[in-house]
């Protein structure tokens, strides 16, 4: 286990660790205990009553964070004719189709996500074990494949973002930035829950919310519970 600093050690000593708050107050003291010299992410770890090796049970879906994350994504469509002008148009970073395919086979990744129209996919395909290695595939349930590539590109760029259910049975996502103002990281935290809420599995019995936890890139997590 990685050993903890000095502040981490401090921070632990002012809350109850193991009393769960509720949403906003934990969000104020992820802020209040936060004394990295930089803008910390603060991320959200849920631990679900489901069962990973099931494919029924399986939770993935997007969200659209109504402050975003606090990081602008670098986005690249796979696109050609009118929907390269209307990725263009829409903001996207990188654009192209067979040029930027080879590109990618070539060893370039400086992009965050990428969207491809569903004629593009028999090329890009080709990619899979690139993108796929490193979550960058686009895919449908994640709204990425799509032939409306002004939305996908301005949802993306407005907080979009993707979670799904790890080997562990857990969420990790990012609300946005110890910068934030307190109300709008809760707003972000509660939009979250509500959509992995919608997400619930039909087959998925008992508790599904076991373990909520908020925290800094650096800092302790603070439970909370919905």
């Amino acid at each position: 286990m990685a050993k903890r600093g000095k502040k981490y050690a401090e921070a632990l000593k002012q809350y109850d660790q193991e009393a769960i708050f509720e949403p906003s107050e934990a969000v104020g003291l992820v802020k209040k205990m936060s004394t990295a010299k930089f803008d910390e992410t603060v991320e959200v770890a849920v631990r679900l009553g489901v069962d990973p090796k099931k494919q029924d049970q399986a939770v993935r879906g997007v969200v659209v964070l109504p402050h975003g994350t606090g990081k602008t994504k670098r986005v690249l469509v796979f696109a050609k004719g009118e929907k390269a002008k209307e990725a263009e148009k829409a903001g996207a970073d990188f654009v192209g189709d067979q040029d930027m395919i080879n590109k990618v086979q070539q060893g370039w990744f400086d992009f965050d996500v990428c969207v491809a129209t569903p004629d593009m996919m028999s090329e890009v395909g080709k990619l899979g074990r690139l993108l796929g290695g490193k979550g960058l595939m686009p895919n449908p349930k994640a709204g990425t494949v799509t032939f409306d590539v002004e939305k996908a590109v301005q949802e993306i760029k407005a907080g979009k973002i993707e979670f799904r259910l790890d080997k562990a049975g857990q969420i990790h996502a990012p609300i946005g930035k110890v910068s934030f103002d307190q109300d709008k990281l809760t707003e972000n935290l509660n939009t979250l829950m509500e959509a992995l809420q919608r997400a619930k599995p039909a087959s998925a019995k008992g508790v599904y919310l076991k373990n909520i936890s908020v925290s800094s890139t650096m800092g302790p997590g603070v439970r909370t519970q919905y």
